[in-house]
């Protein structure tokens, strides 16, 4: 027969009941359009064009094609944009990032429109370390 004990808890015992690890965190929503500058676009994207990019998912408009290079030229940039920053950082700042193309006057402005909270569990199958440890 299990015994209850209906008292105060005895101050030499300590509570072993695992505390939840808060594991949010929370990342801006992006988007990347193309603009327009005084120089002609020589390669294949046109003022307007955009993609979003929510988490690790990158989103086009249904039927709009986007260059690979400029592409590939952008892609380091975006993590650190989806992050909070120092406001003197210049990842802060600076929004606009030129076409790699020397002769494309393309430029690609990447603009922060709001946040996603995320779970590190439902990214990851790395558990993170204990308390203290990071």
């Amino acid at each position: 027969m299990a015994e209850t004990n209906q008292g105060p808890a005895p101050e030499n015992i300590r509570d072993t009941t695992p505390t939840v690890r808060d594991d949010a965190f929370t990342l801006f929503d992006l988007r990347v359009e193309v603009i327009a500058t005084d120089r002609p676009m020589v390669c294949n994207h046109q003022a307007g064009d955009f993609f979003t990019l929510c988490g690790e998912n990158l989103a086009f408009p249904a039927g709009q094609t986007f260059p690979l290079y400029p592409l590939a030229a952008l892609l380091p940039l975006l993590p650190a944009k989806q992050r909070p920053t120092h406001a003197n950082d210049w990842m802060t700042t600076d929004a606009d990032i030129a076409c790699p193309d020397p002769y494309c006057g393309g430029r690609f402005r990447i603009t922060r429109t709001g946040t996603t909270t995320f779970r590190h569990a439902d990214v990851t199958l790395v558990p993170l370390p204990p308390e203290g440890e990071l």
